[in-house]
């Protein structure tokens, strides 16, 4: 678990650093797949706010060896980080590779 905090924390700061650099990309996708885009979006958008928190709440728990607490915790944080990270990937492909604006 320290490995994937460790692995998701890497990745956070890549992906900041991307974005400063890059901009903003815009999803061309029209019809149906715009709404649903935009559902994933917002909330992988969302829950990766929320899941920063949990995140470093849980492995503290576990850390300090408070497991009962950290149970608890545990029990949002994993399906809350797995969705967020599912839905990451789905998000990432439909705007670089199924409807990639020209030039990108």
């Amino acid at each position: 678990m320290i490995v994937a905090f460790c692995c998701s924390v890497l990745f956070l700061a890549s992906y900041v650093i991307y974005h400063l650099h890059a901009g903003v990309v815009h999803f061309t996708g029209q019809g149906w797949i715009r709404p649903v885009y935009f559902t994933l979006l917002g909330t992988h958008t969302v829950l990766a706010i929320v899941i920063v928190p949990l995140a470093v709440m849980t492995l503290s728990r576990a850390l300090s060896e408070k497991f009962d607490r950290h149970r608890r915790i545990a029990r949002w944080t994993l399906p809350i980080w797995l969705y967020v990270s599912v839905t990451g990937v789905i998000v990432y492909f439909l705007l670089y590779r199924l409807y990639a604006p020209a030039g990108v």
